[in-house]
């Protein structure tokens, strides 16, 4: 199986240097290398319960994912590309502003040294010993110490500046070794691209007759559909368990927070109890200096307890007061790994199902198979065909969590959307997929490309709605 990751090799940074992209592309991998474990174990559970491994689709199956692990990056990078070269023109616009401030900082600090040497440069020492008006000399004075605080706050800020220009130029140069790096990273994709092009338009035409008979076969079509209710049932289970660890989780760190207060105001209340104590002792001890009848202390016996700072008030001897140590503190436990609840529904129940007769075509086009229609001799479409341009944008109905993005038997390059609620949006027959599982993507969001991978004969999108794991008629929810 493939990595849920960007395709491709990945291109060093240029002239050896690590980027700020590079470093967040590493850190981004690492976070899904768990969620991606999980969901690859999923697919490998549901390949389990089947026999026919020889179906002409799976041939395609490497080299459709190659695509559309190809198309992603490149539109990841067209996207990032844009971003950089953005950051690039303000950082541009502030080195001029940098610059030009720094200029005139100059300017002015150098008309101020001018000014002192044609003034002649007199120092307060001169003043005092000028032997002239002390009114005068006070003035001059204080003049001196307005210019001399000017011009150290010149001096600080010209420094800042300076800073500040520095760090413009790391910055920019670190965009301008992102973009070059990027450009890198296109140039393979795109060859990536083209290769794998033509190795599925070669593997197509060998496979086009065992590909249309297989097509008709109803026991492959039933197989599909088991498959893709297997698939549905068990990212079903998997988000309601991690749900109800998201949930545990949540539960655990508002005890540890409440434990952690309980603690701390208990620390405080004893700590204020010993100072009372020990403000009690000395006062007593200093009522008996002023009377001369000071009595020693007598020594705490370790088995004795540490007498009630209270009963000292009516008590000539000063009070003993035991050593306060605080109640241990429960550390904070680390929080939950962004793996652990990545499918966790990203939409509150309800949400979806207030949307109804409201959402719009995941693709324009034209619906060729309606829900509910049969399909041969086999099972009835759970779903709707809408033929469309191979690479027209694909766009979520609505906003959610990518819970699956993968190629599946049947249905190609399929991308699966929890919205909450037990309600999830399907598409399959995909060319390319633009997000990856763990995803939180909104409402029009493009989602993936329309095309024909898993061997369907016309390009365009298989879309299904599903609630509890049961499909049902998207016409009367999607404003076809």
């Amino acid at each position: 199986m493939l990595s849920l990751g960007a395709a491709g090799v990945t291109s060093a940074a240029p002239f050896g240097k690590t980027t700020n992209r590079s470093k967040q592309k590493a850190a981004a991998e690492a976070e899904r290398a768990g969620l991606q474990q999980k969901l690859s174990s999923l697919k490998k559970d549901i390949s389990k319960t089947e026999n026919a491994k020889d179906e002409a689709a799976d041939t395609l199956a490497e080299s459709e994912k190659a695509i559309s692990d190809a198309n992603r990056a490149l539109r990841d990078l067209q996207q990032e590309q844009g971003d950089t070269n953005v950051k690039l023109k303000q950082l541009s616009a502030e080195h001029d502003r940098l610059a030009a401030t720094v200029e005139q900082q100059k300017q002015q600090l150098a008309k101020l040294l001018r000014d002192q040497y044609v003034a002649g440069n007199e120092d307060r020492i001169k003043l005092l010993l000028s032997g002239d008006n002390p009114n005068r000399i006070n003035r001059d004075l204080q003049m001196l110490a307005y210019v001399s605080q000017a011009q150290a706050r010149l001096l600080e800020s010209l420094r800042a500046n300076l800073k500040a220009v520095e760090v413009n130029q790391e910055e920019a140069q670190n965009a301008k070794d992102e973009l070059e790096e990027i450009a890198q990273e296109q140039l393979q994709q795109k060859a990536r691209l083209e290769q794998e092009k033509g190795r599925r338009a070669a593997l197509l035409s060998t496979l086009s007759k065992k590909l249309v008979a297989q097509r008709k076969e109803a026991g492959s079509l039933e197989k599909d559909e088991q498959r893709m209710a297997g698939l549905v049932d068990k990212l079903g289970k998997l988000i309601a368990e991690q749900a109800a660890a998201a949930a545990a989780e949540k539960r655990r760190q508002e005890e540890v927070a409440a434990a952690r207060a309980k603690a701390a105001a208990e620390a405080r209340a004893l700590a204020k109890a010993r100072a009372a104590a020990e403000a009690e002792r000395k006062r007593l001890a200093a009522n008996q200096n002023k009377s001369g009848t000071i009595k020693p202390a007598q020594p705490t016996q370790p088995t004795q307890p540490a007498p009630n700072p209270a009963d000292a008030i009516d008590s000539d001897e000063p009070p003993k007061v035991a050593a306060i140590k605080p109640a241990p503190v429960e550390p904070a436990a680390p929080p939950a790994r962004a793996a652990d609840i990545a499918l966790a529904p990203a939409a509150p129940a309800g949400a979806f199902a207030a949307l109804k007769g409201q959402l719009r075509p995941p693709v324009s086009g034209k619906i060729v198979n309606k829900f509910g229609a049969k399909r041969g001799d086999g099972p009835s479409w759970k779903g709707v065909f809408i033929r469309t341009g191979e690479g027209a944008d694909v766009h979520a109905v609505a906003g959610g969590r990518v819970v699956f993005a993968d190629w599946l038997r049947g249905f190609g390059n399929l991308i699966i959307v929890d919205h909450g609620g037990q309600y999830m949006s399907i598409y399959g027959n995909n060319q390319s997929l633009l997000k990856r599982a763990g995803d939180i993507v909104k409402a029009g969001d493009a989602i993936a490309s329309a095309g024909n991978s898993g061997g369907n004969e016309e390009s365009g999108l298989y879309f299904e709605l599903r609630h509890q794991g049961a499909a049902f008629d998207p016409a009367g929810w999607v404003k076809f």
